[in-house]
């Protein structure tokens, strides 16, 4: 009996502790919603609202009169879902090779992946800069796309994946059956790891979307921006900066991330429990 209490609990104290976590993990999303009812004025003020304001509608006014909000996010969504597509297919591609397949030089090419892998991105955007300028491509999404289609992290991440989960009874049987290269990988190395393809394009997804630096220095036209690029340009809108419709427009920023993200955990956990049931 005392053991059962015991159990008990423990059982008690750590679902608090997971219900604590949740709340303070869910507080920067509430605190947004937050601040995007309410004017720059009543955002610092104390003690500070922790209630919706009747600002919202204002605040989006505002947003969609300074910056082309839905352009910026059409633009986005464009490079974000293209380099994410393509990261999954050549990134598989290319650790399906490295995991399951010997060839001469393999050691030597991953280990030089891996010494790409180490290298700062930051390192990469004067020489990526004048590559792009060369062929010209700067001021275009391409310059957005095409450097991005793969990456080290990707290849590296799934050749983890794909060496694990991926049996060589699998290939053989498939060798049996009469399957080239192609029908290996697109039917039987694609359906076992899709739990690693999906954390992969949530990663990628939300790196493209997230990212800053590059998309600011490469689209030289500023009617032709990404969606990060363009909420930047709403800080010290007419020498000053609203701050309820900067949160109302990083708030909107947020949406589509949510998605993905529900999207792609929801068939990790779906795979995952499939994995579990066979």
């Amino acid at each position: 009996m005392a053991s059962i209490k015991g159990s008990g609990r423990r059982g008690v104290a750590l679902h608090a502790v997971l219900v604590i976590g949740l709340l303070l993990s869910a507080f920067p999303f509430y605190w947004a919603v937050i601040m995007s009812t309410h004017t720059s004025s009543e955002i610092f003020s104390y003690p500070p609202k922790l209630l919706p304001g009747s600002h919202f509608m204002e605040n989006l006014r505002s947003l969609f009169d300074n910056i082309d909000f839905f352009g910026s996010m059409f633009n986005s969504l464009l490079v974000a879902g293209s380099v994410t597509f393509l990261v999954l297919f050549f990134d598989s591609l290319a650790a399906f090779v490295f995991a399951k397949f010997e060839f001469p030089g393999r050691r030597v090419l991953f280990a030089l992946l891996m010494a790409i892998f180490m290298v700062p991105t930051q390192l990469a955007i004067i020489p990526q800069f004048v590559i792009m300028a060369k062929i010209g491509w700067i001021g275009s999404m391409t310059a957005l796309i095409v450097p991005a289609a793969a990456n080290a992290f990707g290849i590296f991440w799934m050749r983890q994946y794909m060496k694990s989960a991926i049996h060589d009874e699998l290939l053989d049987a498939s060798k049996l059956d009469g399957a080239n290269f192609l029908r290996q990988y697109w039917h039987v190395a694609l359906p076992v790891v899709r739990p690693g393809l999906a954390f992969l394009g949530i990663f990628t997804f939300m790196g493209q979307w997230n990212d800053y630096a590059w998309p600011l220095i490469s689209l030289t036209n500023p009617d032709n921006v990404t969606l990060q690029v363009a909420l930047s340009q709403l800080n010290g809108v007419h020498g000053t900066t609203d701050y309820g419709m900067v949160m109302t427009g990083a708030l909107l920023a947020l949406v589509p991330l949510l998605i993905v993200f529900a999207v792609g955990a929801k068939q990790i956990i779906a795979d995952l429990g499939k994995g579990a049931i066979r």
